[in-house]
């Protein structure tokens, strides 16, 4: 194990997954950390739920404000289909490129920590809505630091904004450095596991392979869940990982951002291609260049986004009609269950069957179960008792 904890630690931990609201989230936290003993093996995940307990705190205050009116909120409400918070360092133009996308009434002036607020904007891109989140520079100097953290802990990705008239490698270093710090890594790991906990009903737990177990049967991964207490999950494996990996899921002290690299101000600097290439060299993230003040470049930065989130449309439709012009916007890896939980919840345990047309299946109007595997484009028709 890991983490070597107690059993009682282990039952707590399920509590802190279930919570839903920040409130829930801080008194279950607060009681697994009590139940934590102090030694090597925990060090790493007592200082993570530190930290996280100083998050929530923060989050809760801001909730505060909302009601009350008082003060400016950093709370900013998912709206769309995903988030992305646009973080960096002062004064690469953050807020002029969120403004170009999306018409946000960023403040937008030439001196650095002029946004003290995050502000939100809607960029569409094909037929999804991408929300990109303003936020203040991201450095260990800010004031602001903690709470961009924590936008972007609960974003669904990263648009990384860089100074190409300063040294883009030393700020994505700083960025990638200030990140990692506060337990949000920016590169895919080789193997991942994504458990999400069912709070109701008894559906057992369900397996998603999109890689393999290393040095572990799926018995195994039931028996560690079982001690964990949960007994009713999606595991999604993706790449090659160990029953280790599994564990370390179960905890959020390391969460995985995809993101990308937009470097900005391309248009004040004479060679830039031996900036971008020198840059290149140092960074494994998708990478954009260009100039929020001309536009060049944004038009690409609503595509890179789209691959890097690993992102699918799928349409819907009722028997004998067109589909649905909105798609469900749902992850690669994303099977016939996760697209009837996102139409109704009753529509699992009344499923029958599901017709798809597209390229998940050998041909048009194929019938398939709960657990098919959905892709990009494809018409989904789910067919329900009564």
């Amino acid at each position: 194990m890991v983490t070597n904890l107690p059993a009682e630690a282990k039952a707590k931990w399920l509590k802190v997954m279930e919570a839903k609201t920040p409130e829930e989230k801080m008194k279950a936290l607060e009681d697994f950390l009590s139940s934590v003993p102090k030694h090597k093996g925990t060090e790493k995940l007592r200082l993570w739920a530190t930290r996280r307990l100083a998050e929530l705190r923060e989050e809760i205050e801001e909730k505060k404000k909302r009601k009350t009116g008082r003060g400016v909120s950093f709370f900013i409400e998912k709206e769309g289909d995903v988030q992305v918070v646009v973080v960096g360092p002062p004064n690469t133009g953050k807020s002029m490129l969120v403004n170009r996308l999306t018409g946000a009434r960023t403040i937008i002036a030439d001196y650095p920590y002029s946004t003290t607020y995050p502000v939100p904007g809607m960029l569409k891109y094909r037929d999804i809505y991408i929300q990109l989140i303003d936020t203040p520079p991201l450095s260990r100097d800010s004031v602001f630091t903690n709470r961009v953290i924590g936008l972007a802990r609960n974003a669904d990705g990263l648009l990384i904004i860089l100074d190409a008239t300063m040294d883009p490698g030393a700020e994505f270093n700083e960025v990638k450095e200030i990140l990692r710090e506060y337990g949000i890594i920016l590169s895919k790991p080789a193997g991942r596991v994504v458990i999400e906990v069912s709070r109701s009903g008894k559906h057992g737990l369900r397996f998603t392979l999109m890689g393999r177990l290393l040095n572990a049967t799926l018995d195994d991964v039931r028996k560690l869940l079982e001690e964990y207490r949960i007994y009713n999950a999606h595991i999604k494996i993706y790449g090659e990982v160990t029953l280790d990996d599994v564990e370390q899921a179960l905890f959020e002290n390391t969460a995985y951002k995809p993101a990308i690299v937009y470097i900005n101000k391309a248009d004040l600097v004479k060679d830039i291609d031996t900036v971008i290439k020198a840059f290149t060299s140092s960074c494994n993230l998708p990478i954009l260049y260009g100039s929020a003040m001309t536009g060049l470049g944004l038009d690409k930065i609503g595509e890179v986004l789209f691959n890097q989130l690993e992102l699918i449309r799928i349409y819907t439709k009722s028997p004998n009609t067109p589909p649905s012009e909105k798609p469900l916007v749902l992850r690669k890896g994303a099977t016939i269950r996760d697209v009837a939980e996102s139409i109704h919840r009753d529509f699992v345990k009344n499923f029958l069957y599901a017709k798809i047309w597209g390229k998940s299946v050998k041909y048009p109007g194929e019938k398939v179960g709960l657990e098919h595997i959905v892709e990009d484009g494809d018409i989904v028709e789910i067919h329900i008792r009564g």
